[in-house]
């Protein structure tokens, strides 16, 4: 023992370490098993919010968000077993959003670990294969160690979620230990000979393209990126729910290389004769599985520059692989002088077509959800945080809103339902001043719509759109198209959405016509409270471009 060090328990120690990073917002259900980290936090509450929510799997999607939103690792607590499993929800997300996200889980103690004690999981096996560490501090004076070991490693390459278990006998024991400084985080740069060769390629290139997607961007690069596509009239799209890192309103926007994606963009990327994609893994969401280049080597020249060099080579074999920082990419990608001239007339069309596809299409009912949409994308700032969950009722919102700045969408890559109503309470407490609207269905709403009581509790006013058309919607989609007019396990009964709202002590209202929507966001907006505003859509209405009653007649002539 250090004698001019000053001896903690544990759970202090921890919460110190915490501070020393830079952490202001936890998110967390508490639990007997991290009582000691409860009471650090106590002594540096004026530095460290907890954020008190209602179920693990909620805080676990309010600490993805948080690292979303500011890039900086979110933080989660959960207790032993029950709450372990609730929160790897939030941790797969973060994996497959390559988000960074450090959870803390409360264990057994040491002296009864191995026994399937009350509550007790082995955390290795369990989290191994959705988090890039996983570890258990069994030593209290090594707390320090193994907090900077997880910051640097969540954030280290492709970001991603770190998991550490914490010994319930460890967190009561005291010990004397200095705290680590802040964590740093080290980016890799681009070989100057790479960006020649890609200055080759694409002076070469007829009828190029670029996809710009995943985490680590920050504002100043995807500004610098925007720049450099202008000035050489390049096309470009965002992959799966990336659409904040470019604003939908440059000359280069061609639209979303996602679900749903526009068969007109999804014809030009595969008549392209160079893609370079600066961030996105290129998965299955974001190669409309695996169809739009071929494996493993694409008719295209591509170019795929990615922070965690694992991803590079690992589907697609391209022609130049570059392992770099996004920032550190466009800061070298700005040196290179193109004659962009001859990409004029290709960007042109490809900026004309996404207009035209992001003009709602009438279908049936009195709510037109995609004017709803249409209209909002003309009225909420430009700042605006828009989050939704997953479900058909999405695919409006990525098809009809235009997203204007860095950091204005959080949504999940990995397709996980109930993620808005958290996400967006989290964006609004990390966030006070700007509008945040959440985007939810009936299905996923209910998944974690129990944290409107955590919004209200820290007066976080979100407003919530939820879309009610009495069924998982989705589900029900590749239903008719597989099982025409054999409906199954996707009939909903759903409650009053407004007046559970008002339960809470929200604003709630209910609107079944699309002119009455823009009078309720109104009203919802003066309550000064957290708002939610049910959408009444017709059960027809199942995409932005069919109706149910159309794929089953389309399935039942098969």
């Amino acid at each position: 023992m250090k004698p001019d060090l000053k001896t903690r328990h544990g759970g202090k120690i921890l919460a110190d370490a915490l501070v020393g990073h830079g952490v202001e917002l936890a998110f967390g259900v508490p639990g007997e098993s991290f009582l000691p980290v409860l009471d650090g936090i106590y002594d540096v509450r004026d530095k460290l919010k907890f954020v008190i929510c209602r179920q693990e799997g909620g805080a676990s999607y309010m600490a993805d968000a948080y690292g979303k939103l500011t890039g900086k690792p979110g933080v989660l607590f959960v207790t032993r077993g029950p709450g372990a499993t609730n929160g790897a929800v939030g941790v797969h997300t973060a994996f497959q959003d390559s988000t960074p996200l450090v959870m803390f889980i409360g264990q057994v103690g040491n002296d009864i670990v191995e026994r399937e004690a009350f509550q007790e999981i082995d955390y290795r096996r369990m989290y191994g294969p959705m988090a890039k560490w996983v570890a258990q501090i069994d030593r209290t004076e090594r707390i320090p160690e193994y907090v900077s070991h997880a910051f640097h490693t969540a954030m280290a390459g492709r970001p991603g979620p770190v998991v550490l278990a914490l010994p319930e006998d460890m967190l009561f024991s005291q010990a004397a230990v200095a705290d680590a400084p802040h964590y740093k985080t080290v980016r890799a740069a681009p070989d100057p000979a790479d960006m020649r060769e890609i200055g080759r390629l694409l002076s070469a290139a007829e009828r190029p393209f670029v996809i710009l997607g995943g985490s680590g961007w920050t504002k100043a690069s995807v500004e610098a990126m925007r720049v450099f596509l202008e000035k050489h009239n390049l096309a470009a799209g965002a992959s799966f729910r990336c659409q904040d890192l470019l604003d939908n309103r440059s000359a280069s926007y061609a639209g979303h290389v996602g679900i749903g994606i526009d068969p007109n963009l999804a014809q030009r990327i595969k008549d392209s004769d160079l893609v370079m994609v600066v961030g996105a893994r290129l998965g299955e969401m974001t190669s409309s599985a695996y169809t739009l280049f071929d494996v493993p080597v694409p008719r295209q020249t591509l170019i795929h520059v990615h922070a965690g060099a694992e991803e590079l080579g690992r589907v697609y074999q391209g022609a130049v692989l570059v392992n770099s920082g996004y920032p550190q990419f466009v800061d070298a990608l700005g040196s290179l002088e193109l004659d962009g001239a001859k990409w004029r007339k290709g960007t042109g069309e490809a900026r004309q077509n996404f207009l035209a596809y992001c003009e709602p299409k009438p279908l049936p009912g009195k709510l037109q959800y995609g004017e709803i949409i249409k209209g909002l994308r003309e009225t909420l700032p430009e700042d605006a945080i828009i989050c939704n969950g997953a479900g058909n009722f999405a695919t409006w919102v990525h098809r009809y809103y235009h997203y204007r700045g860095f950091r204005t969408q959080l949504a999940p890559t990995n397709g996980s339902m109930g993620y808005g109503v958290p996400a967006a309470i989290s964006a609004k407490i990390a966030e006070p001043g700007r509008t945040v609207v959440a985007f939810a269905g009936d299905g996923d709403f209910l998944m974690n719509g129990q944290e409107l009581a955590t919004a209200m509790q820290y007066g976080a006013n979100v407003i919530i759109v939820v879309v009610n058309n009495g069924m998982y919607g989705t589900i029900r989609m590749h239903q008719e198209r597989e099982y025409p007019a054999r409906v199954s396990g996707t009939e909903l009964m759903n409650p009053d959405f407004a007046a559970l709202a008002r339960a809470y002590g929200a604003f709630g209202e209910m609107v079944d016509t699309t002119e009455a929507f823009a009078p309720a966001l109104a009203r919802a907006t003066a309550s000064n409270k957290p708002a939610l505003i049910e959408l009444r859509l017709d059960p027809e209405a199942i995409t932005p471009t069919t109706t149910l009653s159309a794929l089953r007649a389309a399935a039942q002539k098969k």
